[in-house]
């Protein structure tokens, strides 16, 4: 199963009633990073999307060293981030978060697997 957008991939994690395990673990993987991004189980995944790229976007803008390690913390290969286009922030920040959220997700999909 090939997921290749954001609303896929949250829609995904509805269909197999795993979307609040996806919650946990990017509440999880931001505490570890130590970044402020901390949200109710109960968001919904538009409200989700939009929050987790407005942080995103603030870390690639203001802190850049704690992006960093955020990728590094949640695991996200760093060959997926350098073919992206850093040219419009903006944009590069919601490849991101698609990148973010597919990286969770295989956590997520794994454990409830392999429990």
């Amino acid at each position: 199963m090939e997921i290749k957008t954001i609303q896929e991939l949250l829609n995904t994690s509805l269909q197999y009633e795993l979307y609040g395990n996806l919650v946990f673990q990017l509440n999880k993987d931001f505490r570890l990073a130590n970044i402020d991004f901390e949200v109710e189980a109960s968001i919904l995944p538009e409200d989700l999307k939009l929050q987790l790229h407005e942080t995103v976007f603030r870390l690639i803008q203001e802190a850049f060293a704690d992006y960093l390690n955020l990728l590094y913390i949640i695991d996200v290969s760093e060959k997926s981030i350098k073919q992206l286009d850093g040219s419009d922030a903006l944009k590069l920040s919601e490849q991101v978060v698609f990148l973010i959220l597919k990286r969770e997700w295989q956590k997520v999909w794994f454990k409830h697997q392999y429990k």
